[in-house]
């Protein structure tokens, strides 16, 4: 029986692409980069000048270097009045696209109208020696500049010229010619990078009790509870039942706190004199480096702290100490528990927060992002839809960023990354977007990087040292249902190190001990990994080129624990198709056990009608 066509577009699609992994026959070039097609790129080096002339009416120069070949040109910054500029920039020009026999570097003097030529530097392509990684760079040195008849003019450039391909160390930072149309204020966005989420700490607050609170009005009972903030988060305990100067709470409160600790713990105490009104009795500030970490689920040390009393001054803040109120905490880092940013189902990482509770490493995990096809436009540039997609990876605490190929809707990328793998229960998630940040979109209020569609691979379905080269499709859900948005390609390898390990591993609970000794509940951890998720967006987008919060909350799956009509019946109609076979299995059954012999006649219920006392009950007649 034939698959309906739809069912096949929407099917994963296994791939042959002239990668180096399993080949008889590889290179040193293709052994690097195993897992991907090989690219070959001419690189440039322009590193720095000395001794040139001047071309101003004041004898000064304004140095800037062009790189020409054919029809690509790429331009470095220029210096003002400066005859010994150093720029120290590496130009990348794809092989496939050099229609040029002659590499020209030439150094021009920045003017107003027309830009002086000062001298240049002029290679033969099919002289140009190859780089094979991991060698040392190539050393750069110093050429004599030429004027335009060939003749030796005044003044020398330092350059390095060499052959290499995607596993050259100069390729992230490189300016590439593919993507000569974008700006020189956009070209940091383009470029491919590794992130690392920061490392993720529970803050348990244990507030017990308060004393010697002092109230402004001395005539009624306090209404008295404490208000927490950490950062962004802010949390209460209830009004104190003990309604005197001297509460009590005993009350848990958990936040998400991020290394290196930048906020700290402000608990406050406050009085509720009257509907939507409260009054601060006093507040005390606690750095997060000096509270205790814990690795078990014994309780630390209670503490008291002193409440300083805010008071108001013709619109200053001023601290008014009170030694005699004061409150009662118990205050931990929680370093057993793993803090959770991804939904548990596609968890990349289950280790605790203490790295001395962490388990060794059982392999190693290789991802190639080869290319995508059939990507729909996400945007509209010169009266045609085009798209400039990259890609993200997530696993574990790495994030990796795939250079952005500009004006293409089957752009090739070739990169690949390698992630250590703690517990092969764990997914890795690949995401393509669209780069909305090429031409002014970091400006406030600018665009959003768009959302192609993200795959998932579960590592638990992976054989050992076996290369997987599939076509994933790319796939959105929309009001009017599921559309698929194109294909990205990639090749996948998990390296087991300890076969021992990884069988012990699959023995173990899935998260950490302290979760089943006292575990959180399901909306206390819906609320810790929404501030986790905020967390980490705020961290990585301040990175540069940043992360964007739009592409790290897609990535996490941010809006996964809202009520989903779509996952409620899905998950109703994979129970009917499990419970199905069993009464299918169960129905076969009653008929074997049915049948008569000649001496016995054994009769059942049949399986809709059994109740859990009668199941298996037989009744024999002879």
């Amino acid at each position: 029986m034939h698959k309906p066509a739809e069912a096949l577009d929407f099917a994963l699609r296994e791939t042959s692409p002239n990668i180096g992994a399993g080949a008889v026959m590889r290179d040193k070039l293709s052994c690097t980069y195993d897992l991907v097609e090989q690219m070959q790129y001419l690189y440039v080096r322009v590193v720095k000048a000395k001794d040139l002339p001047g071309k101003d009416v004041t004898g000064g120069v304004d140095p800037y270097v062009e790189v020409k070949l054919g029809n690509y040109k790429g331009l470095t910054k220029h210096f003002e009045k400066k005859s010994n500029p150093q720029w120290n920039q590496v130009f990348a020009f794809s092989k496939e696209r050099i229609q040029a026999s002659v590499l020209e570097v030439v150094i021009k003097d920045k003017d107003v109208v027309v830009d002086d030529f000062v001298g240049r530097v002029m290679f033969d392509i099919n002289e140009i020696p190859k780089r094979v990684p991991p060698d040392s760079p190539l050393a750069p040195q110093w050429y004599r500049l030429e004027d335009r008849r060939g003749d030796k003019a005044k003044g020398e450039l330092m350059l390095a010229v060499w052959m290499g391909t995607q596993a050259d160390e100069a390729f992230p930072d490189a300016w590439h010619s593919d993507a000569a149309t974008v700006g020189p204020e956009a070209v940091a966005n383009i470029r491919s990078k590794v992130y690392l989420s920061p490392k993720l700490w529970y803050v348990r607050v244990n507030v017990i009790e308060a004393q010697d609170l002092v109230p402004s009005d001395k005539t009624r009972y306090p209404e008295v509870f404490v208000k927490a903030n950490l950062g962004i988060q802010f949390l209460r305990t209830r009004v104190s039942q003990s309604k005197t100067i001297n509460p009590m709470w005993n009350e848990d409160l958990m936040f998400v706190a991020a290394e290196p600790f930048e906020e700290p713990l402000v608990l406050t105490a406050e009085d509720r004199v009257g509907p939507n009104k409260d009054e601060i009795l006093g507040r005390c500030l606690i750095p997060l480096h000096n509270v205790q970490r814990r690795l078990d689920h014994k309780p630390v040390n209670t503490k008291w702290f002193n409440l300083e009393k805010h008071v108001v001054v013709e619109g200053e803040q001023k601290k008014e100490t009170k030694f005699s109120s004061r409150i009662h905490l118990r205050v931990c880092l929680e370093g057993g528990y793993h803090v959770l940013d991804e939904s548990t189902h596609y968890s990349s990482d289950l280790r605790p927060t203490a790295k001395q509770l962490g388990k060794a490493s059982i392999g190693i995990l290789e991802v190639g992002i080869i290319s995508a096809q059939g990507l729909m436009p996400m945007k509209t540039r010169d009266g045609r839809g085009t798209t400039d997609a990259y890609c993200v990876a997530k696993y574990g605490q790495k994030w990796i960023r795939t250079r952005t190929i500009v004006d293409s809707l089957a752009p090739r990328w070739n990169e690949q990354y390698i992630w250590e793998v703690f517990d092969p229960c764990t997914v890795i998630t690949v995401g393509v977007f669209d780069n909305g940040h090429l031409h002014g979109g970091d400006k406030s209020g600018g665009s959003k990087d768009s959302r192609i569609g993200k795959v998932r691979i579960r590592l638990s379905t992976l054989e050992a040292d076996r290369v997987y080269t599939y076509s994933y499709p790319l796939l959105v859900l929309y009001n009017s249902g599921v559309k698929k948005m194109g294909e990205v390609q990639l090749a996948v390898r998990f390296t087991s190190l300890s076969l021992i390990n990884m069988l012990c591993m699959y023995s173990q609970p899935l998260l950490p001990k302290m979760h089943y000794i006292h575990p959180l509940s399901v909306i206390q951890q819906d609320s810790l990994r929404h501030q986790a998720i905020q967390i980490v967006s705020m961290r990585l987008s301040r990175a540069e080129p940043p992360l964007r919060r739009e592409v790290v909350e897609y990535m996490l799956d941010v809006d996964s624990h809202m009520w989903s009509m779509r996952r409620s019946k899905a998950n109703f109609f994979r129970i009917t198709k499990v419970l199905g076979g069993l009464i299918a299995f169960g129905r076969w059954f009653d008929q074997i056990c049915n049948w008569k012999n000649p001496l016995t006649s054994i009769l059942i219920l049949p399986m809709e009608a059994k109740t859990p006392s009668s199941y298996g009950h037989k009744t024999i007649t002879c």
